[in-house]
């Protein structure tokens, strides 16, 4: 995820502090990812760094503002029009854990995708949960966490299906229980 183009990206609208662009970005996004708040402030330094974004004063309380400068709107344009590559797809914990344990002696593959299992089907009901009570809700930033709680239901709804092939593949291999 980059959080570097996401938060030129809530600068669009409008200057924004730090705790704010967090606050926007969780609501957004349905707060699927957390984001550290020190995480945020590193990046608007880097930012303004890269000449991205500038300070714009700030609130009346003390909180520094940050607007969108010429080169971060142009930054923000490109990134939204550049499809994510697919070249280096990201590191999956998972597959990597069940791949080694099934090459390490005394490792219970099965267990292991079990277990697993029963924490994606939990999570899934979540993120159905989650999204029947976003759905409610006819607002923009509703409708934007709707499209990241679908990605979820997805991804997750596949990660089950890929558990059952690697069940049914540990069993051709030992044959069974």
């Amino acid at each position: 995820m980059s959080i570097r183009h996401s938060l030129l990206a809530l600068l669009q609208d409008r200057p924004r502090y730090g705790y704010q662009l967090r606050t926007e970005f969780h609501e957004r996004t349905g707060s699927a990812w957390p984001l550290n708040i020190g995480q945020v402030y590193t990046t608007l330094d880097r930012l303004e760094r890269d000449g991205m974004i500038s300070r714009d004063g700030d609130d009346g309380a003390g909180h520094i503002l940050y607007s969108l400068t010429p080169a971060g709107a142009d930054e923000v344009r490109t990134w939204l029009r550049t499809p994510v590559g697919r070249s280096n797809p990201p590191r999956n914990e998972l597959a990597i854990k069940l791949a080694l344990a099934l090459t390490l002696p005394g490792a219970d593959v099965g267990g292991i995708i079990q277990a697993q299992r029963a924490v994606s089907i939990r999570a899934l009901q979540e993120y159905t949960r989650a999204r029947r009570d976003a759905a409610a809700q006819p607002r923009l930033t509703d409708t934007a966490r709707l499209l990241v709680l679908d990605s979820l239901i997805f991804q997750t709804e596949a990660e089950v299906r890929w558990l059952d092939l690697c069940e049914a593949r540990l069993m051709q291999l030992t044959g069974p229980a």
